[in-house]
């Protein structure tokens, strides 16, 4: 029996029983296409991730909280809370005597109802120091910015991001208008532009207040969440780094580096260590992913044995008339790579079908997320698929190469 013959067997079993071959290709169809699924989704979030570094710029310095392994996730990632940055480190650093430093802003936020007549959507809002605008390189719509002044006397004004504007005023000039968070009224002073694509996009739904009045009125607490450093050029950003860690010491009362309290990185740097818990992240889940292949191919190794059993008087008749052990393992591990190929052809499809699905939805809120599915993981589904065949092909091959020719034909 020659390859073609084989593949044609394995068709014909596959058909000849629609449902038992429906159920045992499952486990394989699920596996791949989870597999292909999770590798779309971490390609696509690690890009968007990318795209982010050209929304925050490569001339930003991140200000975290707490110490952190140089390689490794802010320690605030995990929900962790760290206090040990203040509103004063934030001003040192900004009267520091630095040329290459154009801005510095320092953030808090929330999470509240914000109450405008008889609209109460849930947003975030941010408190900010007065030199957010030009930390971050917004522009504004309408109005203004609140001031130093604003901010230092814990004045009640907010300035809307594009998107909550809208959300909560429609077309209506908000500018003046009283809106409420926690019980304190606050007057709309300014909206911003919209912001664009990338995750950047999620501030158009912000609100932004000082910062001070975020801590004392809203929040009750005296320390700050991060602070980000502009930089004049990209290429005096480890200058700069290695500056502010000076000055954050000295703030603190640290002598020694291996007691630092507050992590420094370049945007770039904190994106990259990002990025990697994506991609363990995504490894763990394709790991997941693929305990359905081992199901799948216990089960593709149970329709092969009862398969053997139904075809004993084929297998001893091909024996008879000089069929070798090795031709009869050959046939059933090419029938069952077969199934198991069909059963991963049909997971990439449906895998690919979701990603696409997901990248549909992503893009419908705002997210700049790619439909990728990677060349390597469709070689990866065909060659798992394969292999799952062949593994656990080996018992059943085995076991009908090995049946007596003579018992065979006398087999009822």
């Amino acid at each position: 029996m020659n390859l073609v013959e084989s593949i044609t067997s394995a068709y014909k079993t596959l058909v000849h029983n629609k449902v038992r071959s429906f159920l045992t290709m499952l486990g394989i169809v699920i596996g791949i296409m989870s597999v292909i699924v999770v590798m779309s989704l971490g390609d696509s979030a690690k890009g968007l991730i990318l795209n982010e570094v050209k929304t925050l710029g490569s001339n930003l310095i991140i200000i975290m909280p707490g110490k952190t392994n140089p390689k490794g996730p802010p320690s605030t990632l995990f929900g962790n809370v760290v206090t040990t940055l203040k509103y004063k480190d934030a001003t040192q650093i900004l009267k520091a005597d630095n040329p290459h430093i154009e801005s510095v802003c320092a953030y808090v936020q929330g999470t509240d109802v914000l109450s405008w007549s008889d609209n109460n959507p849930i947003l975030t809002f941010k408190g900010v120091m007065s030199t957010y605008i030009e930390a971050e390189g917004a522009k504004l719509q309408a109005g203004r910015f609140f001031t130093e002044e604003e901010d230092n006397y814990n004045a009640r004004v907010i300035v809307l991001g594009s998107k909550a504007a809208k959300d909560i005023f429609g077309e209506q000039n908000p500018l003046g208008e009283k809106v409420k968070i926690r019980k304190v009224n606050f007057t709309v002073i300014g909206v911003l532009a919209e912001r664009g694509g990338g995750l950047a996009q999620t501030q158009d739904k912000e609100v932004f207040i000082p910062l001070k009045t975020a801590q004392n009125l809203l929040l009750g607490i005296d320390y700050v969440s991060s602070i980000r450093v502009k930089v004049d050029k990209s290429e005096n950003i480890n200058d700069t780094i290695m500056y502010i860690e000076d000055v954050l010491r000295r703030s603190h009362n640290i002598h020694n580096p291996d007691d630092d309290d507050f992590t420094v990185r370049s945007s770039e740097t904190a994106i990259e260590a990002i990025a990697q818990i994506t991609s363990a992240v995504q490894f763990f889940l394709v790991a997941i992913a693929s305990i359905s292949l081992l199901v799948g191919g216990f089960g593709i190794m149970n329709i092969m044995l009862a398969t053997v059993q139904e075809r004993t008087r084929e297998i001893g008749l091909r024996k008879a008339v000089g069929a070798k052990n090795s031709d009869i393992t050959l046939q059933f591990l090419i029938e069952t790579s077969f199934i198991t190929l069909v059963a991963g052809v049909i997971g990439i499809i449906l895998g690919a079908l979701i990603s696409w699905l997901v990248a549909v939805v992503a893009q419908f809120f705002g997210l700049q997320w790619d439909f990728i599915v990677s060349p390597f993981s469709i070689f990866l589904g065909c060659f798992v698929s394969v292999g799952v065949g062949l593994i656990f092909g080996i018992a059943p091959a085995r076991r009908a190469s090995l049946l007596n020719p003579i018992e065979a034909l006398h087999y009822e």
